[in-house]
């Protein structure tokens, strides 16, 4: 039972605890976090691995004043309870409860919304940069991040802008060996081998003289002094990456050992300009099944604690889009030995574990690095291969100018699999894929498909591997439920018709094509005669049917899963415009221009309109504004494959 969490309305107490209150406090943390799995899904193992430098970080610092920033937010569950949230903390993750990411709207203690990782030390110096002149020198600023995201491009950018900058900041490098999976490249490795130089502190003059100014809680001067004695040879060379690009490093130490983190804090406010504290922690630490496994404990399912060791609640159901993708991805790679796949430290949650084992010199993990991912992809199209770029639509946003520059630019058939289209779900804000239409259909020579089911899915995948173009295919993170209709083969271009009607149809680009079709049925017995048309392409658009329906239609209602400026309804208008058609009765359903919050993905849908009820209820009010009537009972047209137009 917590004791002094309930206590903390703030995190300024940290401040005057003692040792053994921090590490106290640290157990009632994990305690909640355990207890937080049984009721839901949650980002668990990245959570463990940050409680005692939390706990250190607001011991030593007021983050009212002073700047916090957490790299890749999701491992912001112990800052929140420190915070004044421990009571409300049982929301968090579901509709109009906490955020699970930093949310400047719950507390002054969060300054950004960080959803994606790399940015931290920029915004930082940004931080820095305006409280001195504003005169404000007294705050420092310090950013967290984790090993996995620091590769990440702007973090080089930002660590190269740090010399000129030679202004007091702190860098956090929480190192715990893994991104989501085990992380990649270089950069591993040289983190490795400072691991191998663990009392390297930089050995300035400086660094000794301050830390013997700082009572260390828990080990003996004498005893740190001879360790630094021991790393002079290590300190030839560790840490100097950092050094020459004018950040004093200092380090590797025990990220979980409170009292060696707070004197190194206490020791930090002294120096002079930037510095890097690489401290070393295990992610899951605490809990040992997180430990031993933390990919599958970086956000696992519910599970329910026992004796014998946690048992998961099990799903159940239907496989998800992810699983149909990766399913359809190995089937490539498996008909033709130029196809190659590429994620960015994604590798789990496109649940490509399987499809790396089995083709790993055709499996690229490129790390947290989306636009050298795209690049890399281009390079190799160049060359002649067949790359798939499995990605989330909200990280491709990052590589926005190579998919320009690399890919459309150069009219390469690199195919980008967008995951986690649309809702994400609790993530919120920071991962809905909300804006991949409208980013993605202004590039010339770029195929833009948003399959309706399972079905489209596959064969698109098929198809991008025979067009000489690039190509892009968006699907959500949600269970893939299969049409039990007659189905057209897909063609580039072409929409498939399950039925049209005189009174309306709803055109539909992507998997809410369900809801359409459910939208259909139940107006229908109203009386109204609705027709439901599977887009399935964005770009280009069947501008035959688009045309038909504006014509022959009495509304046309367009539906989408994504932002409605610039996507598939503004697609559909555009079209009207070019060919001097009348728009009037035209409806667009879709994501609103404004973030929407975290909270069940059916559950937003239907406060968004944009299930089965609220697209009835469109159609409904479409139909009385153009005094359509409603209960003559008229037979729509049905429309497959075995009865085209």
């Amino acid at each position: 039972m917590a004791k002094l969490l309930p206590e903390l309305a703030s995190a300024e107490p940290l401040q005057r605890y003692s040792v053994r209150d921090l590490e106290q406090l640290a157990g009632e943390i994990r305690e909640v976090l355990c207890n937080l799995l049984s009721t839901r899904s949650a980002h668990f193992a990245s959570n463990l691995g940050v409680v005692e430098l939390c706990l250190a970080l607001h011991s030593v610092y007021d983050f009212r004043r002073d700047r916090l920033i957490w790299d890749t937010g999701h491992q912001i569950y112990p800052h929140k309870l420190v915070t004044g949230r421990y009571r409300d903390f049982d929301t968090i993750r579901t509709k109009g409860g906490l955020m699970g990411y930093p949310n400047p709207h719950e507390s002054e203690y969060d300054l950004f919304m960080t959803g994606h990782a790399g940015c931290s030390v920029s915004t930082a110096m940004g931080l820095r940069s305006g409280d001195l002149l504003r005169g404000e020198d007294e705050r420092h600023a310090v950013a967290v991040i984790g090993d996995g995201a620091f590769p990440s491009g702007i973090v080089f950018e930002a660590l190269n802008n740090a010399k000129s900058f030679r202004k007091n900041l702190l860098i956090v490098l929480n190192d715990n060996k893994m991104s989501i999976c085990p992380r990649v490249g270089g950069l591993a490795d040289y983190l490795d081998r400072l691991r191998s130089n663990p009392f390297y502190t930089g050995l300035k003059n400086e660094v000794v003289r301050v830390l013997n100014k700082v009572p260390l809680l828990g080990d003996p001067v004498e005893r740190f002094l001879a360790q630094v004695k021991e790393g002079v040879k290590a300190g030839l060379h560790g840490g100097m990456l950092f050094e020459e690009l004018g950040i004093s490093y200092l380090g590797p130490i025990d990220g979980h050992n409170i009292a060696l983190m707070r004197k190194y804090l206490k020791m930090v406010r002294q120096l002079e300009g930037p510095v890097l504290l690489h401290v070393v922690t295990e992610k899951g630490h605490g809990f040992q099944p997180a430990a031993c496994d933390p990919v599958f404990f970086h956000t696992p399912p519910a599970f329910k604690q026992t004796e014998e060791g946690p048992v998961v609640k099990s799903p159940g159901g239907s496989p998800a889009y992810t699983d149909i993708a990766k399913d359809a991805i190995r089937e490539q790679m498996t008909r033709r030995s130029d196809v190659t796949v590429l994620t960015a430290a994604m590798c789990q949650g496109n649940k490509l574990e399987s499809v790396r084992d089995d083709f790993p010199s055709r499996f690229f993990d490129t790390g947290i690095c989306e636009s050298h991912t795209v690049a890399f992809a281009a390079g190799q199209a160049k060359a002649g291969l067949r790359p798939i770029v499995d990605i989330y639509s909200t990280f491709l946003q990052r590589s926005f100018d190579q998919v320009f520059q690399e890919v459309a630019l150069q009219d390469l058939p690199v195919t980008f699999l967008m995951d986690r289209a649309g809702l994400t779900g609790p993530d919120g804000p920071t991962h809905h894929g909300a804006f991949d239409l409208a980013y993605m259909r202004i590039f010339p020579n770029m195929i833009v498909a948003a399959p309706g089911d399972p079905h489209d899915l596959r064969a698109m995948l098929g198809l991008a591997m025979e067009q000489p173009h690039p190509f892009g295919i968006r699907y959500p993170k949600a269970t893939a439920k299969s049409l039990d209709l007659p189905r057209s083969s897909v063609e580039v271009g072409r929409a498939e018709v399950f039925s049209w009607g005189r009174d309306g149809i709803f055109l539909c680009a992507g998997t809410l094509l369900h809801e359409g079709l459910a939208a259909a049925t139940l107006l229908r017995k109203e009386g109204l005669d609705v027709g439901v048309v599977n887009a399935r392409f964005v770009k280009p658009l069947d501008r035959e049917i688009v045309a038909r329906a504006l014509r022959e239609c009495g509304f046309v209602i367009t539906v989408e899963e994504g932002c409605l400026p610039g996507g598939f309804g503004s697609a559909v208008l555009e079209a009207a415009a070019e060919m001097r058609l009348s728009s009037h009765h035209v409806r667009r359903c879709g994501l609103p221009d404004q973030f929407v919050e975290h909270g069940d993905r059916q559950e937003l849908l239907a406060e968004l309109g944009l299930d089965a009820l609220g697209l009835a209820r469109a159609g409904r009010e479409m139909a009385a504004e153009l005094g359509i009537e409603t209960g003559m009972k008229r037979p729509s047209t049905v429309v497959n494959a075995t009865n085209p137009l």
